[in-house]
């Protein structure tokens, strides 16, 4: 029994020391936390370079020339001869006015033309018989002339009577008035060419603008160009006081018109920047054209009530694809700034209007930097003051870090 007491006291002793041990060890646990390794961040460096400082404009696109079709004679439409919204080329039948009128208006001028000429032809006729009688008249007073010349002597001697004299001057004076009429006659009758010319010339006139009119009811295009909606139908009535039936624009290249503020206007003009403008053109969609664009002209006066003056540029446009009416930002780099600062967008925060970006000092710790921004350049943005350049900034895992923290940095890019 005595034995069995001992195995059994020493069993408890053994347990006993076995759980002070466990305890023990436990409490040390407890005591040693265990400390995480340090969380990866990506990092790129800060960049000092030369960037191009841009400036965008909201612009409004138009055609280069834009004509519109009017029509210039009075009728009815009969036909539409071309697809709206289609290019189509210079001379190119559009419309088709009702011909007839101005057909007859042609006929009646033809006729009018045909009675002129025959006016003069019967005028010209009738000055040659006035010149005819003229000289025949003219031969008869010659002859009247030499009687009457031949006869006063021989009156004066006696020796023909003195009535035969006085019959020679009658017949003398009587020819001149016959010559007198003719002659008369010759000067009505170049007068009556003269007429006859101005009435074939005002014929020709008539003619011309019968045949003008006629042509006037084919509507074509003056320009090659896109075509846009008709603006009437087929059957109404159209005139020179009527609205356009269409309009024709010609669209490559494309003007892109924009304005910019007086003093942004000046500084342009007298660093003769503007001719020298490699401009771009951000559409709607945000894609940008490939093909870039070139100033063309500035606007002759200043808007007074803006204070803006109109510009305009010139972007390629090949296929038409781009149409008047629709808005677009023009984008130039204006100057040059040298030495800036730059690091990734998505390294700054923003709180609140209060800048701050992640640093990764020489010993891997992070520490955070309030910095001064500037203006964005693609996905960059420029410090104007708060970091110094080959600084390590945080880009990727900024949930993950505190100010004081040890980090892993891995380069970026």
């Amino acid at each position: 029994m005595k034995r069995s007491h001992r195995i059994v006291g020493g069993a408890a002793i053994l347990l006993l020391g076995f759980g002070a041990v466990i305890g023990v060890n436990r409490s040390k646990s407890a005591a040693t936390p265990i400390t995480p390794p340090p969380s990866d961040v990506i990092v790129e460096a800060v960049e000092q370079r030369d960037v191009p400082v841009e400036r965008e404009w909201v612009g409004t696109l138009d055609g280069m020339v834009n004509a519109s079709i009017k029509a210039q004679v009075s009728g009815y439409l009969l036909r539409q001869d071309y697809t709206e919204g289609s290019f189509v080329r210079k001379g190119q039948l559009l419309f088709e006015i009702d011909s007839r009128p101005f057909q007859a208006a042609v006929e009646q001028a033809i006729a009018q033309l045909a009675q002129s000429q025959a006016q003069l032809a019967q005028s010209q006729a009738g000055l040659a018989q006035a010149q005819s009688q003229v000289a025949t008249a003219e031969a008869n007073q010659r002859k009247a002339q030499m009687d009457e010349d031949r006869y006063a002597p021989l009156a004066a001697q006696e020796a023909i009577a003195q009535q035969d004299l006085d019959n020679a001057r009658q017949t003398n004076q009587a020819q001149k008035s016959q010559v007198a009429a003719a002659k008369a006659q010759v000067e009505t009758a170049k007068a009556q060419i003269e007429a006859a010319g101005a009435g074939i010339k005002a014929s020709e006139a008539a003619l011309r603008t019968a045949n003008v009119n006629l042509e006037f009811t084919r509507l074509t295009s003056p320009i090659d160009g896109i075509a846009g909606v008709a603006a009437t139908q087929i059957g109404n009535l159209v005139g020179p006081g009527a609205n356009a039936v269409t309009t024709v624009s010609t669209l490559d290249p494309i003007k892109a018109n924009f304005t910019v503020g007086e003093q942004e206007y000046l500084s342009l003009a007298r660093a003769d920047a503007l001719r020298s403008l490699q401009l771009q053109l951000v559409l709607a969609d945000g894609t940008v054209l490939p093909q870039p664009g070139r100033f063309s002209f500035a606007d002759r006066q200043v808007d007074p009530t803006t204070g803006a003056i109109q510009l305009t540029g010139l972007f390629p446009n090949p296929g038409n694809t781009l149409r008047p009416g629709q808005y677009a930002k023009v984008r130039a780099a204006t100057s040059v700034r040298n030495g800036v600062l730059m690091v990734p967008q998505r390294a700054v925060i923003d709180t609140q209007g209060t800048y701050t970006v992640p640093v990764v000092d020489p010993n891997n710790t992070i520490r955070f930097a309030s910095v001064t921004v500037g203006d964005r350049i693609g996905s960059n943005w420029i410090i104007e003051d708060g970091l110094k350049p080959g600084e390590r900034v945080v880009t990727d895992g900024l949930f993950q870090i505190r100010p004081g923290a040890v980090v892993n940095p891995k380069e970026g890019k």
